[in-house]
């Protein structure tokens, strides 16, 4: 089976994350995330990651933090997920693509329904924020 690498951005800004739901007609569609996507053939985890949140959610990344890597399987598709803490970007986030969007303090962040794969962020996303 393929793995599908995907960069994703953690959008922080002080305790709040910025979070988008995915649409119904896709892989864990009407759950939230966190944006990004993937990683195309010849693109750095950093170009694809400022590429994606360009076109995702409209921001102009300037520096974002390497937090986790997570490798998950779904059953019908591998994903990998090359994650980083993005708290220094120009721009309001925003559902560029019209998808909802939302800040949630990190601490709420259990609260939304996510995919499995994701937990493992959100535990690393609110100990990071909790130091």
């Amino acid at each position: 089976m393929k793995v599908v690498h995907v960069a994703v951005g953690v959008i922080a800004r002080g305790n709040d994350i910025f979070i988008t739901l995915r649409p119904d007609d896709v892989h864990q569609g009407g759950k939230w995330e966190f944006p990004g996507g993937k990683v195309e053939q010849g693109e750095t985890v950093q170009d694809a990651l400022k590429r994606e949140l360009a076109e995702e959610v409209g921001i102009d990344v300037r520096h974002t933090t390497p937090l986790i890597v997570i490798s998950h399987d779904y059953g019908d598709k591998l994903v990998k997920l090359d994650v980083h803490i993005v708290n220094d970007f120009v721009g309001e986030p925003f559902g560029k693509e019209g998808q909802q969007s939302k800040w949630l303090a990190a601490s709420q962040l259990k609260s939304a329904d996510f995919p499995s794969a994701n937990a493992d962020i959100i535990c690393s996303v609110q100990k990071l924020l909790s130091t």
